[in-house]
């Protein structure tokens, strides 16, 4: 599968630039549609992966994404292997005591899912003796662990990995983002016979301020510069442009990974 992206979004761009002339490297999981996922071809696609190109357009700088695990993400970043995550990473207090995070380029809640026909609440005596699906060390993976210690945690290193198992039984609930559960696995063919189950969640402690781009801490120009373009795709329609791509309502204001 190949593991990369590379794009060219510039040809001969002036010294408008935060740190190093170069290509920066933006890396994401690859395992989280309509976010990121790998067709056919083993080339990256979704929404994070427009966005970022989008951005990288708007700052004139060359960019290429890299696929990687969830867990490498933050780790790869600190060591100077990429530049930036750009891979629905919600901007939470823990993360911010590794990372800076730039503005929020969108939000979602956390959802929930069953299989149809299946009795189980998600309640800590819900799920009492019932295996929980999530994305290992994400956001899921820690409301889960905090609020349902009775439960048997699967964890993953990609969305469609728990996917998979709760398909074959042996995953009695799914948690994520509410966007990839909804697009990503109930309205495709797989997710069928499938449902949500139980209130969408937001709690501030686990899902922070918004969905946002990583940055090392010192990066502070790199963070500006996203924040600028960010701005820019809004008010120029490249967002919405690449939002209804993909959502048939608007994602960026109204959060989780």
């Amino acid at each position: 599968m190949k593991k990369t992206l590379a794009l060219a979004l510039a040809a001969g761009f002036a010294a408008q630039t935060f740190a190093a002339d170069g290509v920066l490297v933006l890396a994401t999981d690859g395992t989280y549609p309509p976010f990121s996922e790998m067709d056919g071809s083993g080339k990256l696609t979704g929404f994070d992966i427009d966005i970022g190109l989008a951005l990288c357009a708007q700052m004139k700088r060359e960019c290429r994404f890299q696929q990687m695990d969830w867990e490498g993400l933050i780790p790869a970043l600190k060591t100077d292997k990429i530049d930036a995550i750009v891979a629905s990473m919600n901007d939470t207090p823990e993360r911010r005591e590794s990372v800076a995070f730039t503005d929020p380029y969108y939000t979602n809640p956390g959802l929930f899912v069953r299989a149809k026909g299946s009795s189980i609440e998600p309640t800590p005596a819900g799920v009492k003796g019932k295996t929980v699906g999530v994305l290992r060390a994400s956001i899921f993976d820690n409301y889960v662990t905090d609020k349902f210690p009775e439960a048997n945690i699967q964890r993953y290193t990609g969305q469609d990995e728990a996917n998979q198992d709760a398909l074959a039984g042996r995953v009695d609930l799914l948690f994520a983002d509410k966007i990839v559960m909804e697009e990503g696995f109930l309205q495709r063919d797989e997710g069928k016979d499938f449902e949500a189950v139980g209130p969408e969640e937001n709690d501030k402690k686990y899902f922070g301020e918004g969905i946002s781009i990583a940055v090392r801490k010192e990066d502070d120009k790199l963070r500006e510069a996203f924040n600028t373009a960010l701005k820019a795709i809004k008010e120029n329609g490249e967002y919405k442009k690449i939002n209804d791509k993909y959502f048939k309502y608007d994602i960026s204001g109204g959060t989780a990974k």
